[in-house]
């Protein structure tokens, strides 16, 4: 015997014979796909800990480049904001 397949949120399983059940199970899987799709923090937070981990292995292969970034980066927040207050004392 089998172990069963889990089976996604979004999808309604295979084997239901009752069309109540049916309608039901698809019901609950259409929304949870709406909820899924439409959940706009849960999707930008795991944009960013995808974001994070890749960054975080590029660090501990690239670790030069890493430093070279960092101090891009700082360097040209540091020209940004130099140029606002330049900007604002005129």
């Amino acid at each position: 015997m089998s172990a069963p397949v889990p089976v996604p949120r979004t999808a309604v399983p295979l084997g239901i014979t009752d069309p109540v059940e049916k309608a039901r199970a698809e019901l609950k899987a259409a929304l949870a796909a709406i909820e899924e799709k439409g959940n706009l923090p849960r999707r930008a937070g795991r944009a960013v800990d995808k974001r994070v981990a890749q960054l975080r292995d590029f660090s501990r292969t690239e670790p030069v480049l890493t430093a070279v970034a960092v101090v891009g980066v700082a360097v040209g927040i540091g020209v940004a904001v130099w140029g606002a207050v330049r900007l604002y004392v005129r």
